[in-house]
């Protein structure tokens, strides 16, 4: 119940839409090869973004 109003992190924005993303190449990937392709890469570089904020995080605690 407390975390109810808690700010989501922007790390954990990116992964809630990298794995919105991720769901949606694989429901493409059966129907439309190019645009599941897409949504990988779109996903493929939110990914990055995670990994850059992380280890910036990890280098400032």
């Amino acid at each position: 119940m407390f975390g109810l109003f808690k700010k989501k992190s922007p790390i954990e924005k990116l992964q809630k839409q990298y794995q919105q993303l991720m769901k949606e190449y694989h429901a493409l990937s059966t129907s439309n090869r190019g645009a599941s392709d897409a949504k990988f890469v779109e996903a493929e570089a939110i990914q990055d973004q995670i990994a850059l904020l992380m280890k910036k995080t990890n280098e400032t605690s």
